[in-house]
């Protein structure tokens, strides 16, 4: 059956564009009810961000991109750096309470969209869009944000994309059409505190973490550990028959100095500790039923969450998607370069589906949330780096980790961290309640004027 929807000549709103997709139901918004203005008119800068090659040897400085975007808000957890010229800087240099659009990725990309809170002296990236708002102008930073970030803000947003080749995108006199609807002064302050008070509780929730990685390390002898930057180390011939290994790599001094410290503690090897659970399960039995499946790009690394997923059915998913989880597993990367991908599974998440590119860890005597931060921390990062091994991908054969060393921390000891970890993932729970709240807020005040 065909669908169509007829529009007249007077509603093509002086876009130059005839295209169907453009006209979709779905998209439209009653502009008549309100005061819809165009965003453009209401900033003072829209600007492109800077094409330049980045490195992980935090050379230059810090340059968010779009995936430094989540929840409304730029986060520097995985932020890179870039060498800029003097003379450069100043011109792309952020702002608090800037906005960074993103223009161009796949169409699930196109358009999501953060405000800057805080954070290190830094730039931003050619293919996300800087918005400023005009000082004192009729609409503030944070409600355009969030107008952005709610259902109105999406629906035009999704209108205006244009789809090519495995991308979409939306440039900036496209963003500056889009109309948002302007609100007391009043209203948007309200919305403004939601923001910052979810900025807040993001900051607290690492803070938090922060606490419960402090007090293992500091329990190991491991605060501020710094290993000794040699560049050679003498091998007794014995040793790499025994590991099967002569690459210099495995070697490095700094692996030797850590279990020579976690040998002084109370400890067990891997095998006789942690169950590390097999990649078993076949989707494929269940053909027609709905899963969520799990990848390293879910991982939050700050905190070590699952933070999001996506839903397929039995017969479309991935082969490699052979983990049912547990509430209470810790799932770690396996895979080299991300091997700070660590997240505890929590209620709301049993029965998610993972990758085989994780190990999958069931704890017999440690609490979840301390074998979190083991997992997390050099203790066991450091252990699995030295195991990685490979040609075309570098990842951690599982035969490797049966010995690895496991610390074992009084009762009391992991208790206080296990409860600074569970606040730490309640506050950051909280801050994205905050956030949603913000979004429904200015959501049913536009649907209030609609009607």
């Amino acid at each position: 059956m065909i669908t169509y929807f007829i529009i007249k000549k007077s509603q093509l709103e002086g876009s130059k564009r005839l295209d169907a997709e453009y006209y979709q139901p779905e998209y439209f918004i009653d502009f008549s009810k309100g005061d819809w203005q165009p965003i453009g008119e209401h900033l003072e800068k829209c600007q492109y961000g800077l094409s330049l090659a980045m490195n992980d040897e935090k050379t230059g400085y810090p340059i968010y991109k779009m995936d430094d975007i989540d929840y409304g808000l730029l986060f520097e957890d995985n932020i890179r750096y870039a060498k800029i010229s003097d003379k450069e800087i100043e011109s792309y240099l952020i702002k608090k309470n800037d906005i960074f659009f993103n223009r161009v990725n796949s169409d699930e990309f196109v358009g999501r969209t953060g405000i800057f809170k805080g954070g290190p002296k830094s730039v931003f990236a050619s293919y996300l869009i800087r918005l400023r708002i005009k000082e004192n102008g009729l609409i503030t930073p944070d409600y355009l944000n969030i107008f952005l970030n709610s259902k109105y803000g999406k629906k035009q947003i999704k209108k205006y994309t244009r789809q090519a080749v495995n991308q979409a995108n939306v440039n900036a006199e496209e963003l500056k059409q889009m109309k948002i609807i302007v609100l007391p002064k009043l209203t948007q302050e309200k919305i403004a505190d939601l923001s910052n008070k979810s900025w807040k509780e993001f900051q607290n929730s690492k803070s938090l973490y922060l606490q419960a990685e402090n007090l293992l390390l500091e329990e190991l002898g491991l605060k501020n550990f710094e290993s000794e930057n040699k560049l050679w180390n003498i091998i007794n011939l014995s040793e790499t028959k025994k590991v099967s290994r002569i690459d210099a790599e495995y070697f490095q001094p700094k692996y030797e100095e850590l279990e020579s410290k976690i040998k002084k503690y109370k400890h067990k090897l891997l095998e006789n500790v942690l169950e590390n659970v097999s990649a078993k399960f076949d989707s494929m039995k269940q053909p027609d039923k709905q899963f969520k499946y799990v990848e390293l790009s879910n991982i939050n690394i700050s905190i070590g969450l699952i933070d999001g997923f996506s839903e397929v059915l039995g017969k479309e998913a991935p082969s490699r998607a052979k983990r049912i989880l547990r509430i209470g597993d810790i799932i770690v990367s396996s895979v080299e370069g991300s091997l700070e991908k660590v997240a505890l599974v929590h209620k709301e998440q049993e029965n998610f589906l993972a990758s085989t590119g994780f190990f999958q860890f069931r704890s017999r005597e440690i609490l979840p949330e301390v074998l979190l931060v083991l997992a997390k921390s050099i203790v066991f990062s450091w252990q699995l780096e030295k195991r990685c091994a490979g040609t075309i991908l570098t990842a951690v054969p599982k035969e490797s980790i049966k010995d690895l060393l496991v610390p074992i921390l009084p009762k009391p000891i992991q208790q206080k961290i296990a409860d600074s970890v569970q606040k730490s993932h309640e506050a950051r729970k909280k801050a994205k309640e905050l956030l949603e709240e913000a979004k429904h807020k200015v959501e049913e005040l536009i649907e209030n004027n609609q009607k």
